[in-house]
């Protein structure tokens, strides 16, 4: 007896399953049709079941599982007011550069979402560099900064670029503490942000004001709102598209508060991308770090572009089919494209 009931537990067990591909494969069909998800399986996703064809609502457990809401604030701009404004102003200021040309605002655009808008970014004589600008919005919550993540905050990043010999060429930190000891406005606005030092214009302090007014750069998205439980925050467009985003397997990099910049992913993980660059291979020296970059965040992608660490590709659309090619090894079709393209227009600032 014992024997036939595990006999029937198998045949049962096995009919149930093959009923489940059955209606994978259905829904798979009526996606291909509409030209959504081309040869797809849902990449990477195992354990999530009851969402096939990506007609079926996200729940919020799985939406909490890979994504986040922007927190109201980082910093006590109250209590750091002066600090804050202190780095707006050194933000803004070509006088940080060798000849008076180029800001952090150059490259790093307050309104244009953060970015030039141009593949890599001229410096103070008109040499580019060799990455795209990444978005300063939302960066202080990145695990690390710059695309290799040689600096571990926006304090240490914002020193960077000031004494880069493409980009703003200061020769030297003294050189830039000279210049601003030089100028009033900066005498009594670094004695207002650091009073508690007797010599409150260094290097330094110059990083931690730049630092404090970039953690100010938050830009809450109607994403935000549908996350905190607003239902019609989104259109059915969007929502398709973040099915689809999720169910792909776009979400296991592309996840938490920004969705992105919190890990370290090779460039062609399935199919090899064609780049000289080596990425963290040149800060760490290890083998599995080349062509490894830090995973971009999705927040303000749609008004962001170029895109990817070099700045070769103009589309978001184009964007998008690359990174499931290279990625996820997937090809996808226009209307995949067109979804998740809307769904990425919902992480857009508001008011905007």
């Amino acid at each position: 007896m014992k024997i036939l009931l595990f006999l029937a537990l198998i045949v049962s067990s096995y009919s149930y399953a093959q009923s489940g591909h059955d209606h994978q494969g259905e829904s798979q069909k009526k996606d291909d049709q509409h030209g959504n998800m081309h040869g797809g399986d849902h990449h990477g996703m195992g354990g999530m079941h009851g969402m096939h064809g990506g007609h079926h609502k996200l729940d919020k457990t799985t939406l909490k599982q890979f994504f986040e809401p922007l927190p109201a604030s980082i910093i006590d701009e109250k209590k750091n007011a002066a600090l804050i404004a202190l780095g707006k102003k050194l933000y803004l200021d070509p006088r940080l550069s060798i000849n008076d040309t180029i800001s952090c605002n150059s490259c790093h655009q307050l309104t244009n979402y953060g970015v030039d808008s141009q593949p890599t970014s001229p410096g103070h004589d008109g040499k580019r560099g060799g990455r795209n600008s990444p978005t300063t919005f939302n960066a202080a919550l990145h695990i690390a900064q710059f695309w290799d993540g040689r600096a571990k905050d926006v304090e240490e990043q914002a020193l960077g670029p000031i004494l880069n010999p493409i980009e703003m060429g200061m020769p030297s930190e003294a050189a830039v503490v000279d210049k601003l000891k030089k100028i009033d406005e900066y005498k009594t606005m670094f004695a207002e942000a650091f009073k508690d030092e007797k010599d409150p214009i260094q290097y330094k302090n110059v990083g931690k004001a730049i630092g404090a007014f970039e953690r100010t750069l938050l830009t809450p998205s109607r994403f935000d709102d549908y996350l905190k439980g607003d239902e019609n925050a989104l259109n059915d467009a969007e929502k398709r598209g973040l099915q689809k985003f999720v169910h792909m397997g776009c979400a296991n990099c592309h996840n938490g508060v920004v969705l992105g910049g919190n890990s370290y992913k090779k460039i062609g993980l399935v199919e090899p991308y064609k780049t000289s660059d080596v990425g963290r291979f040149a800060v760490t020296g290890l083998e599995t770090d080349k062509y490894v970059f830090k995973v971009p965040s999705l927040r303000n992608i749609a008004k962001t572009g170029p895109y990817f660490h070099d700045g070769s590709v103009k589309t978001l659309d184009e964007a998008i089919e690359e990174m499931a090619e290279h990625q996820l090894g997937r090809k996808v079709g226009p209307g995949f494209i067109e979804d998740v393209k809307a769904f990425l227009g919902s992480l857009t600032a508001k008011g905007n």
